[in-house]
This record gives structure tokens, C-alpha cells and sequence, in this order.
């Protein structure tokens, strides 16, 4: 399969336009190093599946390791609730191998968690990460809720969360940085950023997710970048099934999505963005999108839109079919994931202008 561009025809990019201007932190120039989100190994880590030649990850230091193998030279881990000898091994570590870190953290959902909140900002910080990743929703929000009420209810309680978590990370300059996670839309998410108004709260910025939402990827990026403290960074490719269409990450330059275009936008707002690879190695999601259940949390769309959208996933649709994992023996799993993130890895050195 060949890389294709992606050509859209929305306004978010003016909307964004319209957003006030984030303060900017002062720029270093670009960091050519190429991180790794941990959840590009979801088997390994998440999963642990029983494999004497792939065997769990049990801590940090152990993907560090592994990832500088494979040739990246940054991470994206928690790095909270460390004890001080290990601790110590990741800094001396990542000082001789010049290895970045960035961190993640779950929000405050209530005013008991906001000190459990504090504690770990500081935990992360003192690993010398000044950037932490999070999420709202750990789900997808077309299988999570079945109603606009139970949608909005969610919407309020994540804005409370951001609320409570701001005033921590102003505290500590940290910046904070919430996940376009099959949760917003475009629209949505600019309109909390714009509510929260703050310089550290900003966007982890994944270059694929908003597909799901049926959003064009490139007008995603361009909506967001201005306030994007790092980057998931991932391919897509998609398949029409009988109740909408499939998507899946694919190999950096096997999937349609414009990577050198979206480096170049996301970099002209962040010079000093750091990127991650979010390679997900797993059967193709589902995106029921022709079903009544899928538009229960949506403002209803113009049909002209929505044609649109369906003829571009038409005119993209990948030319063999979509990788399956779940057929496979445990081992082949594991080593399919660890090929992609190595094949990813040097693809992205050599196309993308990474260290």
C-alpha cells in the first residue's frame, strides 16, 4: 500500500484561527529525537501475555532499555510512584543515553484525588519530565455512552477535572497535556481549551484518533497544533465494512495520512515539540458510523458532510486487507509488535528527518 494524501474540505482550520493565542514557551529548536508512546506496546506491557522470548515488561527502566534497542530516543511512560533506587537507575540511564521523558497521569475526577494528583505531578517532575500526558475518557465514546445526557455529563466532569488539575500544574510549570482520544470533537475540545485558558493545559496531539469521530485528520492537526505541548504520531489506514469502516495504525508510510504535512503544521506553531510513535499493534476498530447507536452523543451532521467524509474513506480505502492479530500464536503477536515499532522507527528516520 502506498502513502497517500489526504485532502480536506471542512473550516476547522478556520475555527481554530478564531481560538486566542496560546503564550509560547520559548523555543529550543527542534528536538530530533523520535519517542515512543508506551501504549505502542499494549501487548507487552498492558496485556502481559505469558512468552519466555517476549516476556512482560515489569518496569520502566526495562522499556527504556528496549526502546533505545529498537532506536528511539525518548518515551512517553508514567513515571510516578517510583522508589528512589529506581529512580535513580532511570536518570543515570537516560543521562547516558540522552533519552527524553515525558510523563502521564490520571486527572482528579473528585476534590479527594487532587492531592493523589499533586504527589505524582511532583514525582514526575523530579524524573526531570515537563510534560505529562492524559486523557478524559480511557474509552471510545461512541461504545461508552448511549445518550447526549450521559455524553454531556461526562463533558462536565472532565471540565471540572481540568479545573481542579490546572491550578497544580501552574503551580509546578508543568504542562499538562489531554489526548484527543476518540473523545472530542473538533469543535468540542477547542471550546474546553478555550474555557480552561491556560498555557499549561494543552493537547497531546495524536494524528489519527479523530478519524473515529469522522473528522478529517489533517484539519484535526491544524486545529489543534497552536496548543499541542507533544505528539502521538501515527499512520492510518481504513477498510468499509457492512456498518461504516475499519481503521487501523499502520506502519509509518503504509497508511494515506500526510506525516510530512503534519510534522511541518505541528512544528510551525511547537518548534520545540517533542513526537512520539503511537503504533498500536491490534485487530481493526470498528467504526459503526451507518448505525443509529453510533450518533447517539452527536449533534446531527449535514448530510453533504457526512457524504463527504464516507467518499474520502471510499477513495482511500486500503488496497489489501486490514491486519488481523487476534488468529495468531501469543509469540507471533508480540513479535509483530515489536517489528512494527522497529520498522516504524527506522521509517521515521529516514523519511521524517528524526535522530
Amino acid at each position: 500500500m502506498k502513502r497517500r494524501k489526504f485532502i480536506g474540505t471542512t473550516s476547522a482550520g478556520a475555527l481554530a484561527m478564531a481560538m486566542p493565542v496560546i503564550p509560547s514557551f520559548p523555543s529550543l529548536g527542534p528536538d530530533t529525537r523520535f519517542g515512543v508512546a508506551e501504549a505502542s506496546y499494549m501487548l507487552r506491557r498492558y496485556r502481559k501475555m505469558e512468552s519466555e522470548n517476549y516476556p512482560p515488561f515489569t518496569n520502566a527502566l526495562e522499556m527504556i532499555e528496549h526502546f533505545s534497542s529498537l532506536g528511539f530516543g525518548g518515551a512517553q511512560l508514567t513515571m510516578s510512584g517510583l522508589d528512589s533506587k529506581m529512580a535513580k537507575k532511570i536518570l543515570k540511564r537516560r543521562e547516558e543515553l540522552n533519552f527524553f521523558m515525558e510523563g502521564q497521569i490520571r486527572l482528579p475526577k473528585d476534590d479527594g484525588e487532587i492531592a493523589r494528583f499533586e504527589q505524582e505531578v511532583k514525582e514526575t517532575k523530579a524524573m526531570d519530565v515537563d510534560v505529562i500526558r492524559t486523557v478524559c475518557l480511557s474509552g471510545r465514546r461512541y461504545e461508552n455512552f448511549d445518550s447526549r445526557d450521559a455524553f454531556e455529563q461526562f463533558r462536565a466532569a472532565s471540565v471540572l477535572s481540568l479545573q481542579r488539575a490546572e491550578p497544580i500544574m501552574r503551580k509546578h510549570r508543568m504542562k499538562l497535556a489531554v489526548e484527543n482520544h476518540k473523545d472530542w470533537r473538533i469543535d468540542e475540545f477547542l471550546e474546553i481549551l478555550k474555557g480552561i485558558d491556560s498555557e499549561w493545559i494543552g493537547v497531546t496531539l495524536d494524528t489519527g484518533n479523530n478519524l473515529s469521530l469522522l473528522e478529517d485528520p489533517m484539519e484535526v492537526v491544524e486545529a489543534l497544533a497552536p496548543y499541542a505541548h507533544t505528539v502521538h504520531l501515527k499512520d492510518m489506514a481504513v477498510e468499509e465494512y457492512e456498518d461504516g469502516f475499519l481503521m487501523s495504525e499502520v506502519n509509518l508510510g503504509d497508511g494515506y495520512l500526510d506525516i510530512d504535512g503534519m510534522i511541518s503544521v505541528i512544528r510551525k506553531h511547537n518548534p520545540d515539540i517533542r513526537f512520539n510513535l503511537e503504533m498500536i499493534t491490534r485487530d481493526p476498530l470498528e467504526i459503526p458510523c451507518l448505525t443509529e447507536e453510533y450518533w447517539a452523543t452527536f449533534e446531527p451532521m449535514a448530510a453533504i458532510e457526512f457524504a463527504r467524509f464516507l467518499s474520502q474513506i471510499k477513495r482511500h480505502k486500503a488496497e489489501q486487507r486490514l491486519p488481523r492479530i487476534s488468529d495468531k500464536a501469543i509469540d507471533e503477536q508480540l513479535a509483530l509488535e515489536d517489528d512494527n515499532n522497529r520498522t516504524s522507527c527506522l521509517y521515521a528516520k529516514k523519511n521524517y528527518g528524526f535522530s
